[in-house]
This record gives C-alpha cells, sequence and structure tokens, in this order.
C-alpha cells in the first residue's frame, strides 16, 4: 500500500507497524525463538553475578549477603606489580598476533582464488583448513613435543647438523613466536573461508574485460579483487581489534611454565590463578570485567574511526 506525502508530493511505500509484522511473518520470527531464549539464559542472566566485582564475595553469605567494597578490587589490581606486567604482555602479543594472523588468510583467499586449476586447489584448501579442526591441548601438545630438547624432531634436525639441542619452551625469547605463528598455521584456512565467499560475488566479467584490456593477474587482484574483500576486511579487523585485551585462555596456559612466564602470563591467565587456584573470585571478577570494558571501549573507538574512514561499520 501507498500513501503520497503532503511536503514533496512523491508516493512512499506505507510502513506496517511491527505487531503487523510480526503476525504476518510469525512462522519467519519462531525460528528466532531458540536462539534469543538461549542468548538471554546464557549472555544475560549471568551478567547478575558481575556485582561480585563490587564485593567481597563469601560463598556462605552468598552474592547479596557479601560485603560491598565498591572499586577495591580495581584499585588493588591497578597498584599491583602483575598489572603493568600482564598489561603489556597481552597487548604486545595481541597486537604481534593481529599484524601477522590478519593479512594471511586474506593473501590465501586471493591467491588460491587467482590458481585456476580447480584439482589442485581444493587439495591445498583442504591442507589449510585441517589444522582447524585439531583442538588447542593437542596443538600445544604437538608443539612441546616437537620441540622437546631430548626427542623432538626440529632439535634431532640441529643435532643431525652439529648443532646444540635448544630448550625453545624454556627461552622466553621464542614464546611469543611460537604462540603467534602456530595460531597462524592453525586458523589461516578456516579464517580464508569468509574471505571466499567475499570473492564468490565478484563478476567474471569484470576479469574478463580487465584481461581483454592487457591486465596481468596481479592487477586483477589489485583493482578487483581486493577492492570487493575490502569491507568484509574492515568489518573483521574491528572485531579483531575490540577483543585486542582477549587471548587463548587455554594456548596461553599450556604453553606457559616458571622459565617463560615473564612474558607468558597475560591477563587470561593471571584471572585464572587468581580465581580458581587462590580462591579469590571477587578480585578476578573485578580484572575480568576491566577487561571487558576495555575491549569495548576499544571496539566502538575503532569502529567509529572506521566509520569515518571507510564508511564501514559495525554499528
Amino acid at each position: 500500500m501507498k500513501t503520497k506525502n503532503k511536503n514533496t508530493g512523491t508516493i512512499q511505500p506505507k510502513r506496517r507497524s511491527f505487531w503487523k509484522q510480526l503476525k504476518k511473518d510469525w512462522s519467519l520470527w519462531t525460528f528466532c525463538i531458540p536462539g534469543m531464549v538461549l542468548t538471554f539464559i546464557f549472555s544475560y542472566i549471568p551478567m547478575y553475578g558481575v556485582q561480585i566485582a563490587f564485593r567481597r564475595y563469601n560463598a556462605k553469605a552468598g552474592i547479596w549477603g557479601s560485603e560491598w567494597v565498591g572499586l577495591h578490587h580495581f584499585i588493588r589490581f591497578f597498584n599491583s606489580p602483575y598489572f603493568s606486567r600482564t598489561m603489556s604482555n597481552t597487548i604486545i602479543l595481541n597486537l604481534y598476533g593481529l599484524i601477522v594472523s590478519f593479512p594471511v588468510p586474506i593473501i590465501l583467499a586471493l591467491l588460491l582464488n587467482s590458481f585456476r586449476h580447480a584439482k589442485y586447489r581444493k587439495v591445498i584448501q583442504a591442507v589449510t583448513y585441517a589444522p582447524h579442526f585439531i583442538s588447542t591441548v593437542v596443538m600445544c601438545g604437538m608443539l612441546i613435543l616437537f620441540l622437546s630438547p631430548s626427542i623432538g624432531v626440529i632439535n634431532t634436525v640441529i643435532k643431525m647438523f652439529g648443532g646444540d639441542a635448544i630448550n625453545f619452551m624454556a627461552k622466553k625469547e621464542y614464546w611469543r613466536h611460537l604462540y603467534v605463528w602456530s595460531g597462524v598455521w592453525q586458523g589461516m584456512g578456516w579464517s580464508s573461508v569468509i574471505y571466499f565467499a567475499a570473492l564468490s560475488g565478484v563478476s567474471p566479467e569484470l576479469h574478463e574485460s580487465a584481461r581483454c584490456d592487457g591486465a596481468t593477474k596481479f592487477q586483477l587482484i589489485r583493482y578487483i579483487d581486493l577492492p570487493m574483500i575490502l569491507p568484509t576486511a574492515t568489518i573483521l579487523l574491528i572485531m579483531d581489534c575490540g577483543g585486542i585485551l582477549s587471548s587463548s585462555f587455554e594456548k596461553a596456559y599450556a604453553l606457559q611454565n616458571d622459565l617463560n612466564a615473564s612474558v607468558s602470563e597475560l591477563i587470561a591467565t593471571y584471572t585464572y590463578k587468581v580465581g580458581m587456584l587462590d580462591n579469590n573470585m571477587s578480585y578476578s571478577s573485578a580484572i575480568g570485567l576491566f577487561n571487558t570494558v576495555v575491549n569495548l571501549i576499544l571496539l566502538t573507538i575503532v569502529n567509529k574511526a572506521s566509520d569515518k574512514l571507510s564508511g564501514t561499520s559495525l554499528f
């Protein structure tokens, strides 16, 4: 149904009310109910427990019966010697990981998309996808085993060439490289799927007309493929920047030991230790809440900057 705008004289479609749309498409809206219920149960109801970050939590007294201490736990964390260490380690590790791991899936997707041998391309895709399905704990066990100074494959090769065995996991200068590059190996194939989906929307006619004009493969990638996936890459970059203080706890904790703790002690591992091992739930909740708030602020800033620079944003 259409109505005429009195000010402009143009005919515009009449907007239906929300309830009329809901009544018409009730069967489609029904599919949203399970997801909404699960999100409410597992994401919103637990927010009730965030208040223990502002209390001296006692399990016997319960959340409401515990003493209210305000910002005491936050101030304690800010004054703690672990604050600067865990913050710097987390930021350095995640920035390093972002710089290395973000462009690799894009490059892989662009190269495979320009690779015309479909049979070999599928083989390469399967090989690069496979590590994603290895669990984090198993992958860490593989790293520790391969890099073992006594039975590790890497050190066996080093000894064959007359070198001395290196205890990689005990040297803090290697820890960040092992963490980041193992993550690149494990995730680059799966992350490239999103870019393959974006590249599938590129019209073959654009490539054909560019080839007729004498464009090389590099020029096809630079002037056609890359601009097409740029909005997708921007959205993923915004989301990655929003998690700059979030690290994989399982991986960091599995690869951590006393000899590399000076660089491997992250906010995630420290929160686990003070919360679960030291049984200080309020203090660990305060650290986790601080981490979440900082990530939210970073996400908002990067999203706003992206909106102004490129016109692409999450919200």
